[in-house]
């Protein structure tokens, strides 16, 4: 996939926050610490685009990146931060909710889970979440250089299994390391446009 304008557009809270609708949306959901904003950059062949950050909890707004004029990819808040204030969480929950079941351009939503780590409570909840209201849900295991590739399969079916994956729904090994996953990833990015 050639990159040639991967742009930050905008933050916001509320839908008169959000950008004009002139883009199919894929929204990137995980917890903190997941390593959403490595898997952006990752996609986009850019370091910073998306700034990481070794203290979680950093993203506090839906984050809005125009890429390549064809697409714009929607960063939301990480999930399962323990140093959040409990009414912080509610707030960023119905920032979330009312963007997943009212945008109308979202197209699909990222979500991104530890391939090192059975999924959280917190992960089976979004993933629920997100087929309760029927999104399509590319599931991306980041990580995959941090375990050795005999454990790849179990890992794998461990967490599909606490998911109770649907497979109606696309699951993508990643690493933003050795960028294993990055084709696979954009084209099922691309088959939800």
């Amino acid at each position: 996939m050639k990159i040639y304008k991967a742009d930050f557009i905008t933050s916001g809270v509320n839908p008169e926050h959000y950008p004009e609708p002139l883009l199919p949306e894929v929204a990137l959901a995980g917890r903190s610490n997941v390593g959403k904003s490595s898997f952006i950059n990752k996609l986009v062949q850019r370091k910073a685009l998306a700034r990481t950050s070794s203290k979680p909890g950093k993203t506090q707004t839906l984050n809005f990146f125009n890429i390549n004029d064809e697409l714009m990819f929607v960063d939301v808040p990480g999930y399962g931060y323990a140093k959040v204030s409990k009414t912080e969480r509610e707030a960023w929950g119905k920032m979330m909710e009312k963007y997943f079941t009212t945008r109308e351009i979202l197209k699909g939503v990222v979500l991104l889970v530890d391939i090192r780590h059975e999924p959280s409570a917190d992960d089976v909840i979004m993933y629920d979440f997100l087929k309760y209201y029927d999104l399509s849900v590319i599931v991306v295991a980041t990580k995959l250089d941090k375990i050795k590739r005999g454990q790849r399969d179990k890992q794998i079916a461990a967490i599909k299994r606490k998911l109770q994956f649907d497979g109606q729904d696309t699951f993508i090994p990643f690493s933003s390391e050795t960028g294993e996953g990055v084709d696979a990833a954009w084209e099922a990015i691309y088959s939800h446009l």
